[in-house]
């Protein structure tokens, strides 16, 4: 029978064995540190300084590198995974990230939520006249501008035979109004274009707009005269507005600053026709989600003295006005409008309003209805009374924007 002969290690074979890998030991060493995979297993380090260090049992010494190179061996799969993770988010640290254009640069809560352009994580401001990427909610669709109200008014005094200094513009006769009537004011505007100075900004837009008001005093508790229409004044304008985030002291923050075109009259003819244009720079800052202010300062666009109705309207209804809202919670809000003439005239007006939301609006969203109520005290609440002053109180329903 022939025996089968089994390879046999000889010592000398052996020794040169422990010896080669003992020499490769210190340059595995230096390749775990330098690759992120292979460090990150405490235990493969240290069993390979505990194969170094059995330098008197050589027998010992290479079934231990076996062991640890059988190891390796089945964690090279995860290993290489770890590095290819690892070269990739080198590469992504190293690349820089894109631009998020949803983040809102006057973000006044912390939270951050996803309502489109009504998101309340957006400022009054910004929401209102839609300055940043979102809180855009595009062009060509209607949005509320001044509050739409309907409310009914008490006066000092009625203006029942209207008078101005220019040329066939006083009544010859005159009317018996009531001091208590009705008032309607309906104003909507719509944005026709945007990023025209801001393109290639990653949140701010600016934008243009075009808006209309009108406000119409009704006689309605005068049926002995069938109920007219006192006065009604139309007011279609234009304005470019310009988003801004600059800080101001005190925690305020400037948020806009425009120009605009209006003409307002009551579309009447003579006596009783009352006109003018006026060109505009306006302004608005806010703290947080409490205070708003907003502030204009207009120009008349001058007119011929044969074809002025109103000469003099600028030192009456006024040259700027500055208007103060605070929000002293979720339901109420106060304000203050003044209008001066930016004379030596004490002329001008004051008006004073409360805002109450009334009931609740889809889904539990805050109610676009306020009950309104308001005091006016001076001169120009309507153009048939730029030169006449009267006090007025008035409650009613309003709908605002947002």
């Amino acid at each position: 029978m022939t025996r089968r002969s089994t390879p046999r290690t000889t010592p000398s074979l052996r020794r040169a064995a422990v010896v080669a890998l003992a020499a490769l030991a210190p340059a595995g060493a230096a390749l775990a540190q330098a690759a992120p995979a292979a460090t990150a297993s405490a235990g493969n380090s240290a069993s390979l300084s505990r194969c170094t260090a059995l330098s008197t049992d050589n027998q010992a010494r290479l079934a231990c590198f076996d062991q640890w190179a059988a190891e390796q061996k089945w964690q090279a799969p995860g290993a290489s995974a770890s590095a290819s993770g690892s070269a990739a988010a080198s590469d992504s640290t190293s690349m820089p990230a894109p631009v998020d254009s949803t983040l809102p640069a006057t973000r006044i809560i912390d939270v951050a939520r996803t309502e489109g352009c009504r998101d309340p994580q957006y400022s009054d401001l910004s929401r209102f006249w839609e300055l940043e990427s979102g809180s855009d909610c595009g062009t060509f669709s209607f949005r509320g501008y001044r509050p739409i109200t309907v409310s009914v008014v008490a006066s000092d005094s009625v203006n029942r035979q209207p008078t101005s200094p220019g040329p066939n513009n006083s009544a010859t006769t005159s009317t018996n109004y009531r001091t208590t009537e009705n008032r309607i004011q309906l104003s909507v505007r719509t944005k026709v274009a945007q990023g025209l100075l801001t393109q290639g900004h990653p949140t701010l837009k600016d934008s243009v707009w075009f808006g209309y008001s009108q406000q119409s005093y009704w006689q309605l508790f005068t049926p002995q005269i069938s109920r007219p229409f006192r006065a009604t004044d139309h007011e279609p304008e234009v304005m470019y507005v310009y988003p801004t985030t600059a800080e101001l002291p005190f925690g305020w923050k400037w948020r806009y600053s425009g120009i605009g075109l209006v003409h307002q009259s009551n579309g009447q003819s003579e006596p009783l026709s009352r006109s003018w244009n006026r060109a505009y720079l306006m302004t608005g800052m806010e703290l947080d989600s409490r205070w708003v202010v907003n502030a204009r300062l207009w120009k008349r666009i001058s007119e011929s003295a044969d074809s002025d109705d109103n000469p003099g309207i600028s030192d009456y209804v006024g040259r700027g006005e500055l208007s103060v809202f605070w929000n002293v919670n979720k339901e109420n809000t106060v304000g203050a409008t003044v209008r001066s003439s930016l004379s030596s005239s004490d002329r001008g007006s004051v008006r004073l309003e409360w805002m109450q939301t009334l009931g609740s609006g889809l889904w539990g969203s805050k109610s676009n209805l306020r009950l309104h109520t308001s005091l006016f005290s001076g001169y120009g609440d309507s153009m048939i009374d730029y030169n006449r002053k009267r006090t007025v109180f008035s409650v009613g329903l309003s709908l605002v924007d947002f």
